[in-house]
This record gives C-alpha cells, structure tokens and sequence, in this order.
C-alpha cells in the first residue's frame, strides 16, 4: 500500500509545493498513483491528499487500476469531478486536460481512438485559452532502450491531434521516473521526475533499475507570454517544507 518511503517523498513533495510563493494553481501527478493497484492504496493516498489545499489532479498509470481509482475519488475534484479516467478541468487562464493511458495486462500505453477524438473535441473549446495536455507513458521515445519498449503505442496519432492545436503550452508525462524535456508537436514535452526513487540512465541495453537520487518536481510558470520549467528539488537540507 502507499505507505513508508513512498508515501514520505509524496508528503515530502506536496509540502515542497506549498512553500512555494507564490503558490501554484495546481498540483497535477501524471501516474503511478499507488504500486499494486489495489483498493487499500488508493484508500491510503486518499487519507494523504484529502486536505491538500489545492486543487490537485490525477493521472493514471501503468501501476494504476482504473476500476479502484474510480472507486476511491470518482466524482470527486481529484478526477475532475467525473466518473472516468479521463477528464478536463477549466482553470481561469488554462485548461487541465488529462487522459488515462492505461492498458490493461501492459506496462505500455494506448489511448485509442475514441479519447483522442474526445481530445480534439476539448483543444477545439477554449483555442485561446492555454491546455496542458497530461499522461503518464510519453508519447515520444526517451533515449533509454528498456522504458522506450513500453512506451505509448499511438503516440503518433497523439502527436497528430496536439499539431492541429496552437494552445498546447505542455505535454506532461511521467513513467520514466527522470526529468526529460523535448520539442514535441509544436510545444514542449514534460517529463516529470519521480517524488520516490529515480531510475537509471541506462542508456544503452539493460534495466535501468531505481536508484536513491535526488527527488524533485516541475514548476511550469507563465512569465509575460512564455512558459517556463523550473526543477524544483525536494529531498536535500535546504527544502522550506511546509505542513498541511
């Protein structure tokens, strides 16, 4: 269940953001939300994040059940107050767009073809509003063989629908469990660190394996009219970490 050294770098990282000033708008994690999937973890993270101040969105992931997911926070602000995986949240200068990755039985991804048209749809309603386009398996390769072979399997038709869409300011992902950032479909892509364990640059063959470097989390920020990504390190001396 999502207790011990997992749940501590969560709680670590949350508090991290709230001593942010000033803080951000939103928390969003992009997947890998418990280990096993089960209800218990999902009962777990609930008891963590309820009195979170803000509002936080979540993303599922490969390690993710959907069913219990729903179970847990369906219809709640945590899945944009719907009974699915998949959803978007209207922020008053941007819009939340998550979609569920999950494939049952599979590390790897898919998003079909239904919620990529249910994407499309979404870009199309607010086009001079900026979206952050939110997932958890990168729809691009990494550059590390192991993760690549699990990666989003129509990350192609992905990049389609996000070329057709001038407001996507961030695609964010997660599933790699290290700080990536790339070019993509006319934005930029956003891999997110992990708040735990980080995995290895095993760039050539091989598992990449967990390893206790240091954990941080991205800011993305506004600045005039350009958007930035700040790393934000959590787990060292120095980090204000405030309560909640």
């Amino acid at each position: 269940m999502l207790a011990g050294a997992p749940a501590a770098g969560l709680s670590r990282a949350l508090g991290r953001v709230l001593a942010l000033d000033p803080q951000p708008d939103c928390v969003v994690i992009t997947g890998d939300l418990v280990d096993r999937g089960q209800p218990d973890e999902y009962m777990a993270l609930r008891e963590l994040v309820d009195h979170f101040p803000l509002p936080m969105h979540l993303v599922t992931g490969n390690h993710d059940d959907p069913a219990s997911l729903l179970d847990e926070f369906g219809g709640t602000d945590f899945l944009g107050g719907v009974r699915q995986a998949h959803y978007a949240v209207d922020h008053s200068a941007f819009t939340i767009i998550v979609l569920n990755s999950k494939v049952p039985g599979s590390a790897g991804g898919r998003l079909g073809a239904s919620q990529l048209k249910w994407l499309d749809g979404v870009l199309g309603r607010r086009p001079d509003v900026p979206a952050v386009v939110c997932l958890h398996h990168p729809p691009i390769p990494i550059g590390i063989p192991f993760l690549d072979g699990m990666g989003l399997e129509d990350g192609e038709a992905l990049t389609e629908v996000i070329m057709r869409h001038s407001n996507v300011v961030r695609v964010l992902a997660g599933h790699v469990h290290r700080p990536v950032t790339a070019a993509y479909a006319g934005s930029t892509l956003a891999v997110a660190p992990s708040t735990y364990l980080q995995s290895g640059l095993a760039l050539r063959e091989g598992v990449p394996n967990y390893l206790p470097e240091p954990a941080s989390l991205f800011l993305h920020l506004l600045v005039d009219t350009s958007w930035l990504t700040h790393t934000v390190p959590v787990s060292h001396a120095a980090a204000p970490i405030a309560g909640y």
